[in-house]
């Protein structure tokens, strides 16, 4: 099963890791731990898709893949 990527990395400015999902627009969340940011992430994927849903709008596929993951 696809799923959409999630980016988690330490921010120096918030002093905690955010978690971001580049195929959902603006959808990233926070947490002191990379698995509370993970977790955090999770619930705004959910809400976002949810959003979407409910407001009509399209659901992009998930489709990033970082360059690392990236075949030729």
């Amino acid at each position: 099963m696809k799923d959409y990527h999630i980016n988690v990395f330490y921010s120096e400015e918030d002093e905690g890791y955010i978690a971001d999902i580049p195929d959902l627009e603006c959808c990233s969340a926070f947490g002191e731990t990379p698995e509370t940011a993970l977790g955090e992430a999770l619930q705004a994927k959910a809400a976002w898709l949810e959003a979407a849903k409910i407001a009509g709008k399209p659901i992009p596929p998930p489709r990033y893949r970082p360059l690392i993951y990236q075949h030729a």
